[in-house]
């Protein structure tokens, strides 16, 4: 270093790959020499000469990244402060400064695509390293965009993603034409590497015409990039700027999400920068929700942020309650009994820790019992007429929803109190029998019923009770009052009145003529009178007034009847499978659900249905009696309704099995006497009576299924899959023409937006396999099938449109030795993969000049083939025959590698089996060790593009697989070895180390 505190750029550049020297030391010095300069022309070519043995190298070693940040920070350096409004005067750039601008847009179309690297990475960081509001020539600025313009369609990932950050201080939102905005936006949408995209949200301006694309990529298909969208909505979108919509979306995705990074991001991040807009403010922050359809998200959301406070921030966000712990009715909305509700629920699940929590925050049982019951009774129930009317139908909306909130709460009460306990009980029980209870609270009500009734038979009797009292109420009924017989009545009054007159007339003439034995038979006869006028007048009062009799009169409407399946069907929810149908339960079937089934109206059909699979399943005896019921409604009534019946058939036959239709006749058979000499005779007939009774029913109802696979109704052909896919991952059904069936059906373009049932297909095949070896010589036995289906499709069917490439890679992953749950430990065994290499080589036999051979020849590669001889030299001989009948060049290939693989690795097996009790020698060659190692690549490449199979139309991830790594391109494959010593650790780290001290010397002596 010179004297008078000068560098040269040589000594600059060698103390710049140090990471612990003083760069901004080096860079004041280098500055000095500069401006001490006369000519520059000589710096800028002695430094670009230096730059350049950096920029030649693609890998992140540290000495070059720290060359790069001198580089940058000694170019920043002659940036000019940013000038006021006074100084108007233009004025270039530094001459080094545009020099440097000026080497890299002429290089950033290098061959080298490590050169086009750094020329990215140094604009990014020289872009980047200015201050906020400095300025640059609008001919260099363009010339810039230009440049990054092309390199975002680079082919190499990384230089992508730099020349993508580049343009970050490029973007003008204002402008609607705006070149970055549109290539990052382009991007987003159609970039294959992960990276490339996450480097875009990271750097893109948030604005109307952008937010789309951000909000799209919370539901990309890599995790990264999930995160990284929801921390850009975190940290660059305010809450208001979203639409209900979107924000429920998003909380809907983000809380379920299957990577714990981006659940943690969204609780971590977007929650509280969303609270932080509204002042920290939850039930503001429901507001912006819309809670009345999207309650279970809002709770989860309340959960989250409450798991982010600590107990003394929960008590003070408490909602306005008053001294009895209570909301007041006038002041309840949907927002502060929600967030009272999350509140109490998560206290609740403290356990001990929260008990004295909650009892600031919610009152005892029997206040409110007292509480619910008071806004329950005048919840109103609309009229035909109310219904047309749309305030009054929000308003009761709201009510209703208010009331389920409510009743939820029951379930963070104290019940052990017996007091309480009884009051919320009588409290529920009156609300189910009052007739205006709203239909929509009566599940809820009857489930928070049963949660108090631990005993299955009070809880039977309680609901029963219940639901008499509903169906039949009391009501009292009076007689009326018969004319005629109250006029005789009268009549008979009147003439004893008479005759008491004049026997007292004729006791007042005998009591005067002193006749006392006439007087006294007179007052008798008075007595007798005034005896039978009394009884005249109670005969006359008796009729006069109705009397009022109790009886039970039966309701048969619809609305009643759906009351009253829906406890039914909660009861026989909670009830135990294991108890059997009690006498009540019978009586419910006989009286309300088989009566209900032939209901004209489809939503008592519907609950009826859903009580008799029910209830089907606590008794064979039922479920024997039913099942064709069932199986007749799955295939005529309604859609809700056949979903319905289907639901319960599949839940049937999942519980008894394909032999619950024959049990009933083969066991009346078997309990018939039957001579000695006959009786094993009888019973062998009997068995197989049986056996064939059992099989023709199970066929019978496969094909229902498979019928119903076809139908265009989406709800139906979904729920049919789903329940082969739970027989046959439970045993119940083994069938590789079902599972073709489905595989098909989930490969089909149809089925694109049924997302339930890619969903589902996409994990039952995969849970399947995994399970045995059985279930994947299932899927090996399906292959076949599938295939021919796909090349056979016509052009006007969509299975036309499938990649059958792609349809192969499934066959290949699923029926993978190694994706078994228990791998068979004997190497010797037979594996799935030989015999599918043996089917395809059939297939190609067949035909050879047929279309898919090429496909089939590709995919004998993908094979892990195992070692038993005998397989080999089968493969070996009907390969051999391929390769006389086949012609297509590619296949040849394909087919010559395959036998060339098979005997090499005989030769291998046998060389391994020599060299068993041989001495082992260190210095022995590795290429017979090499090819196992090559072998084991191409099974794991091969394995790894299998796992991204997916749809029909979805291109091959392999590009993405090979470009997945940011800087990975130059680096080989590791390959195990033994662990080093510590020593040779320390010596291949300083071999490794890149210096550039060499290159800078050799440069200097040639200069």
């Amino acid at each position: 270093m010179a004297a008078d505190n000068e560098i040269d750029i040589k000594d600059a550049f060698q103390c710049a790959q140090k990471g612990h020297s003083n760069k901004a030391k080096l860079v004041a010095s280098l500055k000095n020499r500069y401006n001490k300069l006369e000519d520059k022309t000589l710096f800028h070519e002695e430094f670009i000469s230096y730059l350049k043995h950096a920029m030649i190298v693609y890998k992140r070693e540290p000495t070059v990244e720290n060359v790069i940040e001198f580089v940058v920070r000694f170019t920043t350096s002659f940036q000019p402060p940013p000038k006021t409004d006074e100084e108007e005067d233009e004025e270039d750039d530094h001459p080094f400064l545009s020099f440097l601008f000026n080497f890299l847009l002429e290089s950033h179309k290098a061959n080298s695509h490590a050169v086009r690297f750094r020329v990215c990475q140094l604009v990014n960081k020289l872009l980047g390293s200015m201050a906020e509001n400095a300025q640059i020539d609008d001919d260099l600025f363009d010339r810039i965009h230009q440049a990054m313009l092309v390199r975002v369609t680079d082919k190499f990932p990384n230089v992508r993603i730099q020349a993508a950050l580049a343009m970050t201080r490029l973007q003008q939102p204002t402008d609607p034409d705006c070149p970055t905005l549109n290539a990052y936006m382009l991007i987003l949408e159609n970039e294959s590497n992960a990276e490339v995209r996450r480097a875009v949200l990271s750097c893109i301006v948030v604005c109307p015409r952008t937010l789309p694309r951000v909000l799209k990529r919370t539901r990309d298909v890599k995790e990264n990039v999930r995160k990284q969208a929801y921390q850009v909505l975190a940290d660059k979108v305010y809450v208001r700027a979203l639409s209900i919509a979107q924000r429920v979306s998003l909380l809907e995705q983000g809380l379920h999400d299957t990577s714990e990074a981006v659940k943690e991001v969204v609780c971590t991040s977007l929650l509280p920068a969303w609270l932080r807009g509204l002042d920290g403010n939850a039930v503001e922050l429901l507001h912006k929700l819309d809670v009345e359809n999207c309650a279970e998200t809002a709770l989860e959301m309340l959960t989250a942020i409450f798991k982010g406070m600590d107990a003394d921030d929960l008590l003070q966000n408490r909602i306005q309650l008053n001294n009895r712990k209570l909301i007041p009715v006038e002041c309840l909305t949907c927002e502060n009994v929600l967030y009272w509700r999350a509140l109490c629920k998560f206290i609740k699940d403290k356990g001990d820790d929260g008990d004295e929590m909650l009892e600031q925050v919610l009152p005892d049982a029997a206040t409110y019992a007292e509480y619910l019951y008071e806004y329950l009774k005048v919840v109103p129930a609309l009229s035909e007429e109310q219904r047309a009317d749309l305030t009054q139908l929000e308003l009761v909306m709201t009510k209703d929803f208010i009331s389920q909130q409510l009743i939820h709460l029951i379930g963070c009460l104290d019940t052990n109190e017996e007091g309480g306990r009884k009051r919320v009980l009588a409290v529920l029980q009156d609300m189910l029998a009052l007739p205006r209870t709203p239909s929509s609270l009566i599940p809820l009500l009857t489930e928070k019923l049963l949660t108090l009734v631990l005993d299955d038979q009070r809880r039977i009797q309680t609901v029963a009770e219940i639901i008499s009292d509903v169906r039949a109420p009391i009501s009292e009924a009076s007689q009326p009052v018969d004319e005629n017989v109250s006029r005789r009545q009268q009549v008979q009054l009147a003439e004893v009145k008479v005759r008491i007159m004049e026997a007292k007339q004729a006791l007042e003439e005998s009591i005067a003529a002193q006749d006392f034995g006439r007087a006294a038979e007179l007052k008798e006869s008075i007595t007798e009178l005034e005896n039978q006028r009394n009884k005249v007048l109670e005969e006359i009062a008796a009729i006069t007034q109705p009397t009022n009799t109790e009886i039970r009169t039966e309701k048969n409407d619809p609305e009643t009847l759906l009351r009253c399946l829906t406890m039914c069907a909660e009861l026989l929810k909670q009830m135990k499978t294991k108890n059997r149908i009690s006498p009540t339960i019978s009586a419910l079937m006989s009286s309300l659900i088989l009566p209900s089934i032939a209901s004209a109206h489809p939503s008592v059909r519907s609950m009826a249905v859903l009580c008799l699979g029910t209830c089907a399943l606590h008794s064979k005896e039922l479920a024997n009696t039913h099942m064709v019921l069932l199986l007749q409604i799955a295939q005529l009534d309604e859609v809700k309704i056949r979903i319905s019946a289907l639901r319960a058939v599949i839940d049937l036959l999942l519980l008894f099995g394909f032999q619950l239709l024959s049990e009933s006749g083969s066991g009346q058979k078997t309990q018939l006497p039957g001579s000695p000499d006959r009786g094993e005779e009888e019973q062998e007939d009997e068995e197989k009576v049986a056996a064939q009774k059992e099989e023709d029913t199970a066929q019978s109802i496969l094909v229902m299924l498979s019928e119903l696979l076809d139908s265009e109704m989406s709800e139906l052909r979904t729920e049919t899959a789903q329940g082969l896919a739970k027989l046959m991952y439970m045993g119940r059904i083994s069938s590789s023409k079902i599972l073709s069936r489905l595989i098909l059906l989930w490969y089909n373009p149809v089925t694109e937006d049924d997302v339930r049932l890619r969903s589902c297909l996409g994990v039952f095949f995969q849970l399947y396999a995994r399970e045995s070896r059985a279930h994947q010589e299932v899927v090996e036995e399906s292959f076949l099938p599938t295939m021919r289906t796909l090349m056979k499709a016509p052009a006007t069917s969509p299975l036309a449109e499938v990649d059958v490439s792609n349809v192969v890679k499934l066959f290949v992953e699923l029926t993978h030795p190694s994706s078994l749950m228990k791998p068979s430990a004997n190497t010797e065994e037979v594996g799935v993969h030989d015999y599918l290499a043996v089917r395809m080589c059939g297939e190609m036999l067949l035909d050879p000049t047929a279309p898919e051979v090429r496909l089939y020849a590709k995919t004998l590669s993908y094979l892990e083939l195992t070692g038993n001889e005998m397989v080999r030299k089968d493969l070996l001989s009907l390969l051999q025959q391929l390769v006389q009948v086949v012609k297509d060049r590619v296949c040849l290939r394909a087919l010559e590698k395959m036998i060339s693989q098979l005997g090499a690795s005989k030769e291998q097996a046998e060389l391994v089996s020599a060299s068993a009790l041989q001495p082992l020698d260190v210095n022995a060659d590795e290429t017979v060790a090499d090819e196992p190692l090559k072998a084991a690549k191409r099974s794991r490449k091969g394995q790894r593009k299998v796992s991204t199979a997916k749809g029909g139309k979805k291109p091959s991830r392999k590009a993405e697989s090979s470009e997945e790594s940011s800087d990975g391109e130059n680096v080989p494959d590791s390959v195990p070895a033994t662990r080093p010593s510590r020593r040779a650790k320390i010596a291949a780290i300083e071999k490794t180390k890149l210096d550039l001290n060499p290159l800078l010397n050799q440069e200097a002596n040639l200069s």
